[in-house]
């Protein structure tokens, strides 16, 4: 394994790899635009160059090796002038865009510029025009003035998206990157290429204007789109909805973790965050009217216990989801199945849907992995629809859904016949369907992003999905509500929030044993089968 030195710090690289590898594992950070450590090197935007002494010229480090006995300087004058002047030649067709171009505040051509260039121009401003404001899928705009020619996006549809729908056409100061004729950049994974490209040239349609990145918030999380629960950071503002009418999320991008998505996301999980902020319920309903929660937990409680009391555990019927978290979901077996005795099915409240080879699963529920590692979703549990039809028969007397609507298993003549025949029914969830219409009790819980927790992917990973934001006023998490139904039917449980529940979790479960929140840390760990 060669050792070089960095500017003046020795470390080893494996053979073959590269300078600008070498100084990342050193912390150095070298400026470019066309490397991606995802994609191929293309070796054409020249912004990475280093000094290699013995050598006459410099070199750029994303395509240059390292050798045995390699010194290699990243800050030398000389260096940063050759920097510099790569930087004037960029932007010398580069529009003056900056005051309402979308990636401003997260430009590397500002950055790089206010880094190192800073140079006295000496181009006339008699720039190259080009197309502006194309757009070029149903995701993704197009501007080609503001373009560096990187090819990230080229590549990106070349080698990852395997669609192949950019091109770089003409040359010299007339090239630009544009669509292959009659393509339209619609695969399945088009908007990565905003994400990847380093300048304002491919911007979010769906962000576009929306907000100045200065005003966003972040925060890490990970998708409930699918099963491979994709690491994602979420942006968004709770302070100035003048913004953005009110939503308070703005836009995800993905996160980078090695073991389940790398650098990517899919179109579906980065736009079907709506719900979060849309349609959401908001008040305690009881039979159509306005409660507290002091007031539901109360009355609920008081009829399980009743049917605790009467030796009927088994007349309780419970629709658990694999949307709630592993912890929700322990605490669902803990009270409903232990306490109760009640018949507890879980499945997922979003139907099976399209997959690939690639990132996206039919699974759209981040948890079901999760739900059969907690000893909920084995082959002797009942289903969703015998749970429904022991209601419709008369052999339940009490329901309690959590999310589902179930007209995707009855009809609303049946919910209604439900809602006549069932001595308690309650929906606890985070939007309105028409479940709500027809269930006695109503309980408005937090979104996913709203609460701490963890999901397990369809690989076993157990991934930690943390709060980004507080729930919506007068909304509880699942969790709390389940830990207060406990208490209230005087088997109060000693956890006090997720993480307390998650290491009750890992000393009674084998599949979680030895895991603590401080070991998922932000990439999460493998589970034990169950």
């Amino acid at each position: 394994m060669p050792t070089l030195t960095i500017d003046g710090r020795q470390i080893e690289s494996p053979e073959g790899s590269t300078v600008i590898q070498a100084a990342e594992k050193l912390g150095v950070f070298v400026p470019r635009y066309c490397y991606h450590p995802g994609l191929s090197i293309a070796g054409n935007c020249r912004i990475c160059l280093v000094e290699v002494e013995k050598n006459p010229k410099l070199q750029i480090a994303c395509n240059t090796p390292v050798a045995e006995g390699m010194v290699v300087h990243t800050k030398s004058a000389k260096v940063e002038e050759g920097r510099r002047s790569v930087l004037e030649f960029l932007l010398a067709n580069h529009p003056l865009d900056c005051p309402v171009c979308d990636q401003s505040g997260e430009c590397d051509l500002q950055n790089f510029y206010m880094n190192f260039g800073l140079y006295d121009p000496r181009f006339r401003e008699q720039k190259v025009k080009k197309k502006k404001a194309v757009a070029v899928g149903p995701h993704v705009m197009l501007d080609q003035e503001r373009c560096i020619l990187c090819s990230r996006c080229e590549r990106f549809t070349d080698e990852i998206s395997k669609t192949g729908e950019f091109g770089i056409f003409q040359r010299g100061d007339r090239a630009q990157v544009g669509l292959y004729p009659g393509q339209q950049l619609d695969n399945r994974y088009s908007a990565n290429v905003v994400d990847i490209c380093p300048v304002g040239a491919l911007t979010e349609r769906d962000f576009r204007f929306k907000a100045r990145v200065w005003y966003l918030s972040s925060a890490p999380t990970v998708c409930n789109g699918c099963a491979q629960g994709c690491n994602v950071d979420i942006h968004y503002v709770l302070d100035r909805p003048h913004l953005n009418d009110g939503a308070r999320i703005l836009r995800l991008k993905p996160r980078y973790n090695e073991h389940v998505n790398q650098w990517w996301m899919c179109d579906e999980g980065r736009y079907g965050f709506g719900w979060v902020d849309k349609g959401r319920l908001k008040k305690v309903r009881h039979q159509g009217r306005d409660a507290t929660w002091e007031q539901a937990i109360a009355a609920i409680a008081a009829e399980l216990d009743q049917i605790r009391q009467n030796g009927t555990g088994s007349t309780l019927g419970v629709m658990a989801s694999t949307q709630l978290t592993n912890e929700e979901l322990f605490l669902v077996r803990e009270i409903f199945q232990g306490v109760l005795g009640a018949r507890v099915a879980v499945s997922g409240p979003r139907p099976p849907g399209d997959s690939d080879d690639f990132l996206i699963k039919a699974d759209k529920n981040p948890n079901t992995h999760g739900a059969a590692l907690v000893g909920l979703s084995d082959h002797s549990a009942p289903t969703s629809a015998s749970i429904i039809d022991d209601a419709v028969q008369g052999r339940l007397e009490a329901l309690w859904v959590f999310g589902h609507d179930l007209t995707t298993l009855a009809d609303e003549k049946t919910l209604e016949e439900l809602s006549r025949r069932l001595r308690l029914f309650v929906f606890s969830g985070t939007n309105d369907n028409p479940t709500v219409r027809w269930s006695h009790w109503v309980l408005p819980t937090s979104a996913y992003v709203e609460k701490d927790g963890t999901f397990v992917n369809s690989r076993g990973r157990v991934q930690r999905i943390g709060v980004a934001f507080p729930p919506l006023p007068n909304s509880r998490e699942d969790w709390s509500v389940l830990l207060e139904i406990a208490r209230q039917l005087n088997h109060p449980l000693a956890w006090r929030n997720p993480q307390e529940i998650f290491q009750a979790m890992a000393q009674t479960l084998a599949p979680f044993a030895g895991l603590t929140y401080d070991a998922l840390a932000s990439q999460g760990a493998g589970a034990a089968t169950p």
